[in-house]
C-alpha cells in the first residue's frame, strides 16, 4: 500500500479505539454525551472514509480491467499475425505442398465415391445376372412350349389329314 491509502486506514482504526474506550462505561454521563456526539462524527468519518477507499478500489479494479482487455485484445492480434506468419513460412517450406494436399484431398474424396459406385456396380451385375438367368430360363421354357406347339399343331394336321383322307376315301366309296 501506498502512504496516501494507510493514512484513512490508520485514522479509521484510532477511531475505532477510541469508539471501544468511550463505550467501556468508565466516562461519566456528561463526557458520554459530549463523546457520543465525537463517536457519532468519528462513526461517520470512518465510514465516508471506507466509502472513498472502496470507491478507490473499485476504480482501480476498473482500471486494471480495462487494461488486462486491452492486452487481451493485443495479444489476440499478434496471435493472428504469428498464424499468418507461420502459414506463410509453411508455404515457403514447400510451395507445392498446398495444392498437393488439394490434390490428396480430392483423390480421397474420389476414391470415396469410386467404393460406392463400385458397390452399386456389384449389386446392379448381381441383378443384371439374376435378370438375364430368369430371362433365360423364360426363354428355354418358351422355346420348349413353342416346340410342344408345333409337336401339337404338327399331330394335329396329321390327324385332320388322316380324317380328310379317310373322308375322303368315303366319299370315293359312296360314289
Amino acid at each position: 500500500m501506498q502512504a496516501s491509502e494507510q493514512q484513512p486506514l490508520q485514522q479509521a482504526q484510532q477511531q475505532q479505539q477510541l469508539i471501544l474506550q468511550n463505550s467501556s462505561g468508565s466516562l461519566s454521563f456528561s463526557s458520554n454525551m459530549s463523546l457520543s456526539r465525537e463517536e457519532e462524527e468519528m462513526s461517520r468519518s470512518a465510514l465516508s472514509t471506507f466509502r472513498a477507499k472502496e470507491e478507490e478500489i473499485e476504480k482501480k479494479k476498473m482500471e486494471v480491467r480495462d487494461r488486462v482487455l486491452s492486452h487481451l485484445g493485443r495479444v489476440e492480434e499478434e496471435t493472428k499475425r504469428l498464424a499468418t506468419i507461420r502459414e506463410e513460412l509453411e508455404a515457403l517450406a514447400d510451395p507445392m505442398r498446398k495444392e498437393v494436399s488439394l490434390v490428396r484431398k480430392k483423390i480421397d474424396t474420389v476414391n470415396k465415391e469410386l467404393k460406392s459406385l463400385g458397390h452399386s456396380c456389384q449389386k446392379k451385375e448381381r441383378e443384371y445376372k439374376e435378370a438375364l438367368e430368369a430371362f433365360n430360363d423364360k426363354n428355354k421354357e418358351k422355346v420348349q412350349l413353342i416346340t410342344k406347339l408345333m409337336e401339337l399343331v404338327s399331330e394335329s394336321e396329321k390327324l385332320r389329314l388322316k380324317k380328310l383322307e379317310e373322308l375322303s376315301k368315303n366319299i370315293e366309296s359312296i360314289n
